[in-house]
């Protein structure tokens, strides 16, 4: 099995650029396609895996270049950045400002430290959003690998806006749950922590869309670790701190080696299991 590696995140547009790799060695092959997803901060990358496919001995890592992207003009910008590297064939480029379009692509570099040309260019523009929460697996990175649905920051019992769908630390014991992977399988789990919290499946299978749960009702919640499943539902009970149970709800629409992306809803009125979104979190 290959080790991981993720420093720290897709709606496809494209621009063009032909440059070739460099150096006279070796190189991999080009990675053939490249995919992204828009998440609030970040952007989510994926792409085919043939560099390392068509030869694995060859083969070292990715290389990630973004670069500032013109959207009137639909030009990327000449000052390519390297975001970071990686053995998977997927990447978050976080710390990422919204509303500011970027171009991104991907090259291979072999043993010899030979670099391809680069991939498919796409053009990709973080945004908020209560939807496409990216989490990596805390093996991988543990910033950005727990969730914690809701946080009283200021004590008042009042649910705010900044202190709904937070993204922490896998290892903080105050996380609702953090996506753990097992070192057998690759697996990826939703594995709750903090006491009073469980999870368990909508239903046993996919779901269409976050809306479609609509009600957290009496079930036996379990507090142990969850298989995440692309297109799958899950409901979560917390303990309110203040007498009430808490419910939230989630939907995994992508499940990748080192990261996982989810939407989710949580309902602010204590004790109440009804769970339904409005412009971007559960409400009353």
């Amino acid at each position: 099995m290959r080790g991981w590696w993720l420093p720290a995140l897709v709606l496809l547009a494209a621009c063009s650029d032909d440059d070739p790799g460099t150096g006279p060695g070796d190189a991999p092959d080009i990675p053939a396609s490249l995919s992204s997803t828009s998440l609030d901060g970040a952007v989510a990358l994926v792409w085919a895996d043939n560099a390392y496919q068509s030869d694995p001995t060859n083969f070292q890592n990715y290389r990630i270049y973004s670069t500032l992207y013109d959207l009137d003009a639909d030009q990327c910008d000449t000052d390519w950045l390297l975001e970071g590297t990686t053995v998977a064939p997927e990447f978050l480029a976080g710390s990422l400002a919204n509303g500011v379009p970027r171009c991104f692509h991907v090259t291979a570099v072999s043993v010899d430290g030979f670099e391809s040309g680069r991939s498919p260019v796409r053009s990709d523009t973080p945004r908020p959003d209560a939807r496409n929460v990216a989490l990596s697996a805390v093996q991988t990175q543990i910033p950005g690998s727990g969730f914690r649905f809701w946080d009283d920051l200021n004590g008042d019992g009042a649910v705010q806006s900044a202190e709904l769908g937070l993204v922490r630390d896998g290892n903080a014991g105050t996380i609702d749950f953090f996506v753990d992977r097992d070192g057998g399988t690759g697996d990826l789990y939703l594995t709750p922590v903090r006491a009073g919290t469980g999870v368990e499946y909508y239903v046993d299978g996919p779901i269409e869309d976050l809306t479609t749960i609509d009600f957290a009702e009496d079930r036996e919640y379990r507090t142990s670790g969850i298989l995440a499943q692309p297109g799958y539902g899950y409901v979560f009970e917390m303990d309110g701190g203040d007498g009430f149970l808490r419910y939230g709800a989630v939907r995994v629409t992508h499940v990748g080696q080192t990261f996982l992306i989810l939407d989710w809803a949580f309902q602010t009125d204590p004790g109440n299991p009804e769970l339904i979104v409005r412009s971007g979190i559960a409400a009353r």
